[in-house]
């Protein structure tokens, strides 16, 4: 029976990169739907769980993408919500690949260190990215501060992720390269989350902070987020601080993606979120550090 991967897509257009990455994860077909909502995606969630019997409902499977990280957790509670006994299928949530970016970044800072106690810093953590690595660091004991260029936006993030998920997060208003420098004065981790081609940080803004421990920056296009670190970076040694750039711990990003669509297929009652696709990559770097 052929596994089927439906992909509801809350932007104009079914991304290609997560079409691509579903095949590559074992899906034999990607059923792309554009412009999902919660009320459209009903009628969809009847066509996936009424098709097929209870035994072969694990060959079908959801995908929910888009940029947009509230509206793809709005369509995976109406998805979830019609889910009734034995009449459901697997569903994974990764909203602008934010899940499994964050995930990746964060399996990867917690392989190098302990987190518990230590300072985080994510710049420009608002996004969807920021926002999932935020709450998976302080759910680990570290003490997180999340910024943005707006405290307005920053203290709305914060409250919404503290709400939605029971953590304590500090917003911190940071405009520039200088005001993000005085933020990280005492951090031992930074997280750099921003747009694509906007820089974050100097190099000499971080290289001499005796406290910095490590450095992660997920943007891959120039200009990168952290300068002085290299996208391709992993784990590397600069001015004694350990650098990840976005290729660096973007390998286990991709690796992570394929491992979830696998996973989706092997049940028919798997949900995959934020905390769901962190406890897979952790067990994917303990599996790694053993071979």
């Amino acid at each position: 029976m052929k596994k089927l991967l439906f992909q509801f897509d809350t932007d104009p257009y079914p991304s290609v990169f997560d079409t691509v990455v579903g095949y590559d994860g074992g899906a034999d077909h990607v059923i792309g739907h554009a412009n999902v909502t919660p009320e459209t995606v009903i009628p969809l969630v009847e066509g996936t769980i009424f098709t097929r019997a209870p035994k072969d409902k694990k060959n079908t499977a959801i995908f929910v993408g888009g940029s947009d990280l509230d509206a793809g957790q709005q369509v995976l509670t109406a998805i979830t919500s019609k889910y009734f006994a034995n009449f459901r299928v697997s569903v994974m949530l990764d909203s602008n690949g934010s899940n499994t970016t964050a995930a990746a970044g964060v399996a990867t800072i917690a392989s190098t260190m302990p987190v518990a106690g230590k300072n985080v810093v994510i710049l420009a953590g608002t996004g969807p990215v920021g926002q999932r690595a935020a709450v998976l660091l302080s759910k680990q004991g570290a003490t997180v501060s999340l910024t943005s260029r707006s405290m307005s936006k920053a203290k709305k993030a914060c409250s919404a992720l503290s709400q939605q998920y029971g953590v304590e997060l500090h917003p911190v208003q940071a405009q520039n390269n200088q005001q993000r420098s005085e933020v990280i004065q005492h951090a031992h981790i930074v997280f750099a989350c921003g747009a694509a081609g906007i820089s974050l940080l100097d190099e000499q803004q971080w290289s001499d902070l005796a406290r910095l421990e490590i450095v992660v920056d997920a943007n891959a296009t120039p200009e990168l987020g952290i300068q002085g670190v290299d996208m391709m970076d992993r784990g590397v040694k600069r001015h004694g601080k350990v650098c990840w750039g976005a290729i660096g711990f973007g390998v286990l990003k991709l690796a992570l993606h394929r491992a979830c669509i696998a996973r989706l297929f092997e049940d028919n009652t798997t949900v995959l979120d934020a905390e769901q696709i962190y406890a897979i990559a952790i067990k994917m770097m303990e599996t790694n550090h053993r071979n």
